[in-house]
């Protein structure tokens, strides 16, 4: 049995994470074995993502506290846990989903994204996304491929003029 200060403690604890997150996610992980469960906490931890497992009343406490009211964990299916991003949007969903279609008894129900809520749907959606790394060199692809095509029309010319130059020596 949980003591009242216990119960503070675990709302206070939430509140802070959810005040400093970049992301939210809420994954029923009833069925999850748990050795399967503390799998998915050190993928986590590898990527600095918390987890955290409380009663749905004490998580929506800490949703009031935090003045986030844009859902209601009570209403979610399944015993629920959390996972927060604090450094990148993505890759929380990326983990989740990933271990998901690894571990069927692990169902992703939602989650809270730059304040915005997305169902499963949207979560998976996110996870499919491509990393900030691959968006940042597909970009710098963009941008050097006309200067690169530029410097090779330039350079086509230049040999062009050579052979020109070069023939009429002869």
């Amino acid at each position: 049995m949980i003591t009242k200060d216990q119960k503070k403690k675990i709302i206070e604890d939430i509140k802070d994470k959810l005040l400093k997150q970049k992301t939210i996610l809420f994954f029923d992980y009833s069925g999850l074995k748990v050795t399967k469960f503390q799998d998915l906490r050190g993928q986590f931890r590898e990527d600095g993502i918390e987890c955290q497992v409380a009663k749905k009343s004490l998580i929506d406490l800490a949703f009031q506290k935090a003045k986030i009211d844009i859902v209601k964990v009570r209403e979610l299916p399944g015993q629920v846990a959390i996972a927060f991003g604090y450094d990148d949007e993505i890759q929380p969903a990326r983990i989740l989903h990933k271990f998901s279609k690894e571990n069927e008894e692990l169902e992703i129900v939602g989650g809270v994204v730059e304040g915005v809520y997305l169902d499963k749907e949207g979560i998976i959606g996110l996870a499919m996304l491509p990393s900030k790394q691959e968006l940042l060199g597909k970009l710098v692809g963009s941008i050097s491929s006309p200067l690169s095509d530029l410097m090779n029309a330039l350079e086509g010319n230049l040999r062009k003029l050579l052979f020109v130059l070069s023939n009429c020596k002869a």
